[in-house]
Order: structure tokens, then sequence, then C-alpha cells
């Protein structure tokens, strides 16, 4: 494998201690908690603990190998004699925080990268330029050039376009989907990258998209990929992209756009903190994972670097951070495993080196026998194999392969058992790989007590999974099976409630299953489909009556959509813009 010019890991871990909100949204700083009572105070012990923190942060970052970090947000850098007074006064505030935080990542040999949303807008730049693209782009592209000026330690801006700030999400700045179509992203490179080549900077565009508008299916789909990058050739522009074509999840081939790229740079987007896999309180180990995935594209000439996020991601009540307060042991080892992949190593070689720097006490050989059976439970119990292999697509967005549990909640419904009813075939199969699973996780106990590995997490691991079992068997039972089970599944939820904090929120609605499955496969033939092209019935119905039926659905949407996905992130309701 070739050397990659950047290895990057995102930055925010240190701005969330303290942070007491129940259910934490880890997909930017929580600017609300910085501040205190609406501003910034350089001198609080907060601040002084920030620094503290993100000194280690960087250092142990260094060690495994990174060279470079990102940091939220683009924003809350630059000023504009248009904000109200006090906002200015804020900004003030904030770059004199950055800067301090930018000489201590410098100072451990990290290159500082700037995240931002496209468009971030504080309410008097939403009335000064009503929100118009080609105004925003040109405000935008001015405030660049003197950041640049200003800012030497600033390498380069990674620019998200395809999702927004949360719902819910408070602060001076929100951030909204104001690119809509490829042509507009086209022209917002255009505009932005003579401002990169002019003071040596690098723009990053990142192709995630939640299938939102004509461009949400930008990080899969060929022609709107082509559309977006079409006449563009400069070396200060990389692509960045997640390995696959959806969110951060297993079962998902590698993302094709990494070959069409063709005489453009592009970066791969890892997650280390899988916030699909438990946030990794227990070991979600990535190493195999992430191999085959560089073994595929690490030789592409094209391919710049890789950007790895060890905090960021998804919405949880677990609190660990990274290096810094609490931290998993087994985030720290899919850092440094991830670092010694994308530097040529193999995975045995970095896991073999980790337990020689980190846990000297522990067998390499042993180490990697358990990580062997890690990987095989999350596979086979946390996914269900047959369904995760599926190739499913609704309207622009790749249907997850991993739909119970989602975040932190344990999830059966009427309405997920009749899909799981309807598209896995082999229930047989299904079910037992589920207890294999399990009696490989209580090898896992086992050989971590023996053999000296940390077995942070193991308990908490094999009674969350105990369940995922139990709700395994619920999907595929006979009538006469479901009162005993039902009772079993009620009885477990309280026990692990009463043992576990934070945890899983496990939330059971049942119902008779074989209620409509004929109504449902013949729904899932309509608005489901197994190929990434359009079909023609999407054109006319998923892609457009769809996104004019839906508002119109008021409190139908309540019944069919669960309260935490319509409430969470950016809501479920973006899928049909």
């Amino acid at each position: 494998m070739k050397t990659l010019d950047w290895l990057i890991i995102d930055g925010i871990a240190p701005f969330f201690r303290d942070y007491r909100k129940k259910r934490i949204n880890w997909s930017k700083i929580p600017f609300s908690h910085v501040e205190k009572s609406g501003m910034l105070d350089a001198a609080s012990p907060a601040a002084r603990q920030l620094r503290e923190d993100f000194t280690l942060y960087t250092r142990n970052a260094v060690a495994d190998g990174y060279n470079a970090v990102t940091l939220d947000d683009l924003v809350h850098l630059i000023d504009w004699d248009g904000y109200p007074a006090d906002t200015r006064a804020k900004l003030e505030a904030y770059g004199q925080r950055y800067r301090e935080l930018f000489a201590i990542a410098t100072a451990a040999g990290l290159r500082v990268l700037i995240t931002s949303d496209v468009f971030s807008l504080h309410p008097a730049l939403s009335i000064a330029t009503g929100e118009k693209l080609a105004f925003l782009i040109r405000w935008l592209a001015m405030r660049l050039d003197a950041l640049f000026e200003a800012v030497p330690d600033v390498a380069g801006v990674i620019f998200r376009i395809g999702e927004s700030d949360a719902i819910g999400t408070k602060g001076d700045f929100l951030s909204r989907l104001l690119i809509r179509t490829p042509t507009q992203a086209n022209r917002f490179l255009r505009e932005l990258l003579p401002v990169f080549e002019k003071h040596n900077r690098t723009l990053f565009f990142r192709t995630w998209t939640v299938g939102a508008y004509a461009i949400g299916d930008l990080i899969w789909h060929r022609h709107t990929f082509a559309r977006v990058f079409r006449g563009i050739q400069t070396d200060r522009l990389i692509i960045s992209m997640k390995y696959g074509e959806s969110d951060f999840f297993r079962y998902l081939p590698v993302n094709e756009h990494f070959f069409r790229a063709q005489g453009l740079r592009t970066l791969v987007e890892f997650q280390t903190r899988r916030e699909y896999e438990g946030f990794c309180e227990y070991p979600a180990f990535v190493g195999w994972e992430y191999e085959r995935v560089l073994q595929q594209i690490g030789d592409l000439p094209g391919l710049a670097g890789a950007s790895v996020w060890c905090q960021t991601g998804g919405w949880g009540k677990f609190r660990r951070l990274t290096w810094v307060d609490n931290s998993s042991i087994w985030v720290e080892l899919n850092n440094f495993v991830t670092a010694g992949l994308c530097r040529g190593e193999d995975c045995e070689t970095a896991i073999r080196r980790f337990c020689e720097t980190r846990l000297s006490a522990v067998e390499p050989e042993s180490m990697i026998a358990f990580l062997t059976l890690a990987d095989d439970v999350i596979r086979e119990l946390l996914y269900v194999r047959e369904f995760a292999a599926r190739k499913l697509f609704f309207r622009r967005l790749r249907v997850p392969p991993l739909i119970f549990p989602f975040w932190d909640r344990l999830t059966m419904s009427p309405t997920v058992r009749r899909v799981f009813r309807n598209m896995v075939e082999n229930h047989v199969l299904c079910l037992n790989e589920a207890q294999t699973a399990l009696r490989k996780l209580d090898t896992m106990r086992r050989l971590a007590r023996a053999a000296g590995i940390p077995d942070q997490g193991l308990d908490f691991q094999y009674d969350t999974f105990t369940i995922l079992a139990l709700l395994r068997t619920y999907l595929f039972a006979d009538p006469s099976d479901e009162p005993a089970l039902i009772e079993e599944l009620q009885a477990r939820r309280e026990a692990y409630r009463q043992a576990w904090k934070p945890r899983y929120a496990v939330k059971f609605t049942f119902a008779p299953p074989r209620r409509h499955l004929v109504r449902f496969a013949w729904i899932r033939r309509l608005l489901l489909r197994e190929q990434r092209g359009y079909r023609l019935l999407d054109s006319i119905i998923t892609l457009r009556l769809l996104s004019l039926v839906y508002p119109l659905l008021g409190r139908w949407r309540q019944r069919l959509v669960p309260k935490f996905a319509r409430k969470q992130a950016m809501g479920i309701d973006a899928l049909f813009k």
C-alpha cells in the first residue's frame, strides 16, 4: 500500500467533558455547552480543562500515527460586520480559544482542519442574503479569503452539504440544506476552489448525503457524482467518502466512487467509535473490515488519505470520551489498528503491536483469537446476516443493513416483525447463528479473564445480546410459543434496566405476526428496489408522488414512523424532500 498524505482524526471529545444531557448528539461540538451564559471565558476552569484535555488528546493521536485533526466549525471562526454586536464579541472570544487549540495541535505535530455545513447561518445573515445560494457562496468566498490570510494554522476546510443540524439543535448558528442539485454543488466548488488555490489550502468535499433533494444520492449514484465534479481538475480538492454506500455499517460493498474519481484525489472515511455497534461500549473491532476496504482501494493513485471518527457520530446515552475521560479500550484499539492499516500494516501485525505497546501482559495470539470471535459476534447477532447482505434502495437512500438495534435502542414492533418475516427466508439458519454467536460471546468472556484481556463491556454485551437473540426468536416464532417468549423478554428487560445504566433503551410492541404479510410484500415491491438505478416506477411514484403525498399524511406519520426517527437527527421527513 502506498503512503497516504492525510491521516485525520476528529477532535471533538474534549468538548464534551461534563456535558449532562441525557442523550447526546455526537455529530458536532455542543457549542451551547461550551459557552457559559452565552459567552466564553478563557480564564474559567472549564477553559483550562479543555486545553489540558486537548493537549492529552493530540499527543495520543500523534502517538498512534495521525497527522491531522478536525475541529468544529468554520462559522465560529469567521466574523462579519452584519452580525449583531454581541455575536461579534462572542466570535472574537471563539477566535482566541481556537488559536490556543491550533497552537496545541501544531506543537503536537498535527495539521488543523475545520468542518463546515453548507450553509450554517445566523438569522442576520439569512435576512441579509435571503438564503440565496449565489449570494451565500460569494459571501463565504470572501470570508475564507480573509480567514486564510489571518490564520495560517488552518490547513483546509471539510464541507458537509448533505446533512444539516439535528432537530432541536440550539445556538447562534444553525445549518440548512441549501445545495440541492448537482449543478449547485458544481458551482459551489468552482467558486470556492480559487480561494483555496490562492492560499495553498485544501478543500475537502464530503459526498455524504441522507437522501434529501436531487443531490441526495450523491454517495452512491454514478451520474450524480459525475455531474457534481464535472470539469474540475485541481490538487486543492479532495473528495471525502464513507467507505460504503451508506453509513458506517458492515455488509456494504466498497463505494464504487473511489474507482470513478479519475484525476481527482479522494479520502476514505472510517469510524472507530462505532455508533451503530454500541458506541464501542463492548468490543466492536473494525480491523478486518477496514483491511478488506484498504486492500481494494489502498493503491488507487487518487487516494490521499483517511479520515477517522473516534468520537463523532450518532445519538446515544453512552458517555465515554476517547483518550480524555473514562475512555473505551476498544475505541483506542480501533484507532491504533486503523492507523496501522493506513500505513500499510496488516491487521494481525497491528494487533500484535498494540499488545506490545499498550497491553504488554496480554499474549498477542490470545488477543487475535479474542478479536476474531468479537468480529463474528457482531456480524452474526447484532446484524441479521441474510437481511444485511441484501442490496436494497428506497428513493435516493441505500437501506441500512441494520434496523434493530439502532444507535442506543433495541426496538421491536409489528412493522419490524413483518419486514423480517417477509425478507428473511432461512429462519432456521438465522436462529442458529444467533445461538452460535451467544456461545462465542461466552467464550470471549472466559478467554478475556484467562488471558488478561480487558473485559470492559463484556458482561453488558452478553446481557444485551441475549435480549437480541430472544428478539430474533420472537421474529419467527409460532403463535403457540409467543406468550412464553413475550413473558421472558419482559422479565429480561426489567432485569436489564436494573443492571445497566446507561444502556440500550429496550422498546417492545407485540402484535400478531401474520396480519397483512401479503400486503406488505406488495408494498415492498412497490417501494423498495434491489438495483442502484431508478425504475420507471420510482420516477413516477417513490421520487415524485411520495414527496407530494408524505407531507399530507399528518397523524398517519406518527403511526407509521417511531418517535425517535421523527425527532432525532434531521428526522425521517428529510427522506421525502
